[in-house]
Protein backbone atom coordinates (compact mmCIF):
# COMPACT_ATOMS: atom_id res chain seq x y z
CA UNK A 1 0.00 0.00 0.00
CA UNK A 2 1.55 3.40 -1.06
CA UNK A 3 1.47 5.76 2.24
CA UNK A 4 -0.10 9.01 1.44
CA UNK A 5 1.23 12.43 1.73
CA UNK A 6 2.02 13.92 5.08
CA UNK A 7 2.62 17.63 5.92
CA UNK A 8 5.98 18.44 4.91
CA UNK A 9 8.90 18.70 6.21
CA UNK A 10 9.16 15.11 7.70
CA UNK A 11 11.44 12.37 6.75
CA UNK A 12 11.94 8.94 5.19
CA UNK A 13 14.02 6.00 6.63
CA UNK A 14 14.83 3.84 3.18
CA UNK A 15 15.57 0.73 3.69
CA UNK A 16 17.06 -1.30 0.66
CA UNK A 17 18.31 -5.02 1.19
CA UNK A 18 19.25 -8.55 -0.50
CA UNK A 19 17.64 -11.89 1.82
CA UNK A 20 19.88 -14.42 2.70
CA UNK A 21 18.16 -17.54 1.55
CA UNK A 22 15.39 -19.51 3.91
CA UNK A 23 12.66 -17.49 6.27
CA UNK A 24 14.40 -18.15 10.35
CA UNK A 25 11.03 -16.16 11.47
CA UNK A 26 12.04 -12.88 8.74
CA UNK A 27 8.41 -12.67 8.27
CA UNK A 28 7.17 -12.94 11.37
CA UNK A 29 9.78 -10.10 12.86
CA UNK A 30 8.74 -7.75 9.94
CA UNK A 31 5.77 -7.91 10.75
CA UNK A 32 6.12 -7.32 14.27
CA UNK A 33 8.59 -4.27 13.39
CA UNK A 34 5.80 -2.89 11.74
CA UNK A 35 3.51 -3.07 13.96
CA UNK A 36 5.42 -1.86 16.73
CA UNK A 37 6.83 0.86 14.87
CA UNK A 38 3.25 2.32 14.11
CA UNK A 39 3.19 2.55 17.83
CA UNK A 40 6.20 4.97 18.25
CA UNK A 41 6.12 8.58 18.73
CA UNK A 42 6.58 10.43 15.74
CA UNK A 43 5.66 7.48 13.13
CA UNK A 44 4.20 8.80 10.16
CA UNK A 45 3.41 5.55 7.90
CA UNK A 46 4.94 2.66 5.82
CA UNK A 47 5.95 1.46 2.32
CA UNK A 48 7.46 -1.76 1.55
CA UNK A 49 7.97 -4.20 -1.39
CA UNK A 50 10.04 -7.70 -0.84
CA UNK A 51 11.56 -9.43 -3.99
CA UNK A 52 14.88 -9.83 -5.54
CA UNK A 53 15.60 -6.36 -3.92
CA UNK A 54 13.74 -5.46 -0.88
CA UNK A 55 13.09 -2.04 0.16
CA UNK A 56 10.73 -0.52 3.06
CA UNK A 57 10.16 3.09 3.12
CA UNK A 58 9.08 4.68 7.12
CA UNK A 59 8.03 8.07 7.53
CA UNK A 60 8.99 9.89 10.90
CA UNK A 61 8.21 13.46 12.10
CA UNK A 62 11.79 13.91 13.25
CA UNK A 63 15.71 12.48 13.32
CA UNK A 64 14.72 12.08 16.96
CA UNK A 65 12.07 9.85 16.39
CA UNK A 66 14.31 8.10 14.21
CA UNK A 67 17.26 7.86 16.36
CA UNK A 68 14.48 6.52 19.03
CA UNK A 69 13.59 4.23 17.03
CA UNK A 70 16.35 2.81 16.09
CA UNK A 71 17.51 2.56 19.65
CA UNK A 72 14.14 0.54 20.79
CA UNK A 73 15.41 -2.99 22.24
CA UNK A 74 13.06 -4.88 20.17
CA UNK A 75 14.25 -3.41 16.90
CA UNK A 76 17.99 -3.98 18.90
CA UNK A 77 16.95 -7.75 18.61
CA UNK A 78 15.70 -7.87 14.77
CA UNK A 79 18.50 -5.50 13.51
CA UNK A 80 21.00 -7.44 15.08
CA UNK A 81 19.43 -11.08 13.48
CA UNK A 82 19.34 -9.55 10.37
CA UNK A 83 23.26 -8.97 10.48
CA UNK A 84 23.73 -12.36 11.39
CA UNK A 85 20.88 -14.10 9.53
CA UNK A 86 18.19 -12.63 7.07
CA UNK A 87 20.47 -10.18 4.86
CA UNK A 88 23.54 -10.46 2.69
CA UNK A 89 23.76 -7.00 2.28
CA UNK A 90 21.28 -3.81 2.92
CA UNK A 91 21.42 0.37 2.93
CA UNK A 92 19.94 2.82 5.04
CA UNK A 93 19.26 6.50 3.88
CA UNK A 94 17.57 9.13 5.40
CA UNK A 95 15.70 11.59 3.91
CA UNK A 96 14.57 15.33 4.46
CA UNK A 97 11.29 15.26 2.22
CA UNK A 98 10.46 18.78 1.80
CA UNK A 99 7.31 18.62 -0.68
CA UNK A 100 5.37 15.52 -1.91
CA UNK A 101 2.25 14.70 -4.42
CA UNK A 102 0.14 11.82 -4.06
CA UNK A 103 -2.40 10.55 -7.25
CA UNK A 104 -4.85 8.33 -6.96
CA UNK A 105 -7.36 7.37 -9.55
Amino acid sequence: MIAKTFKTPYYAVIFSSVRAEGDEGYSEMADTMIELAQTQVGFLGVESARNELGITVSYWESLEAIKKWQEHPAHRIAQKRGKEEWYEKYAVRICKVDSDYFFEK
